[in-house]
């Protein structure tokens, strides 16, 4: 459960972050992380057009430098945006100093006041300088979708056995967890709505 979602301790271990929204409201916050890629991210917009369902992209700066015209579909179609670093760097092995460099490069092509730390850890020092300029967006469920060991049932179990009031939930737009999401995403968003979810954004 540690994986899918995260014990207590390491929410309180960066208190100011996002972890879960609203628990009061039956809403969930579909995030993707580590793209934008032509591999994967044009069908997870296409698939959220069908579904009239908008979600936020944590983006690494480097692919955007690459593929500036996803990006720039993705804010055109209405969807958030966030910064998951330069290089997808794990801040535990940065000093201080690379780490923010990075943060910073990677929004120069992001411009986005939300931040995603890749892998989920950072140092504290890096926590504490992130904190004072963005808003630091975690998550209450990781699907798994980008593990070689799961199946894109395994992905769709995951969702439908963590998800509750104001999950923010981690899908990946990678090469890695795209031959899952073909199958899991739009099932996923099926029994979500079934289940009487709304999809919302940050704001």
């Amino acid at each position: 459960m540690i994986i899918e979602q995260p014990a207590k301790w390491l929410r309180w271990l960066y208190p100011k972050a996002l972890w879960r929204m609203d628990r009061q409201e039956k809403a969930v916050y579909l995030t993707f992380d580590d793209g934008p890629i032509p591999e994967a991210t044009p069908w997870i917009l296409d698939t959220l057009k069908h579904y009239g369902v908008k979600a936020t992209f944590f983006m690494v700066g480097d692919n955007v430098r690459k593929y500036p015209e996803l990006y720039e579909r993705i804010v055109t179609e209405g969807h958030q945006v966030g910064n998951h670093t330069h290089n997808h760097i794990m801040g535990i092995t940065h000093t201080i100093k690379e780490y923010s460099y990075n943060v910073e490069k990677a929004n120069t092509y992001i411009k986005s006041h939300y931040v995603r730390p890749p892998h989920g850890w950072m140092r504290l020092s890096q926590y504490a300088w992130l904190s004072r300029k963005f808003k630091i967006v975690m998550w209450d469920l990781v699907t798994r979708d980008y593990s070689k060991w799961l199946t894109a049932d395994d992905v769709l179990n995951n969702v439908k056995r963590y998800t509750r009031n104001g999950s923010i939930i981690t899908f990946h737009d990678s090469l890695k967890s795209i031959d899952k999401l073909h199958t899991a995403l739009p099932q996923a968003i099926e029994w979500l709505r079934s289940e009487g979810y709304a999809f919302k954004i940050f704001q």
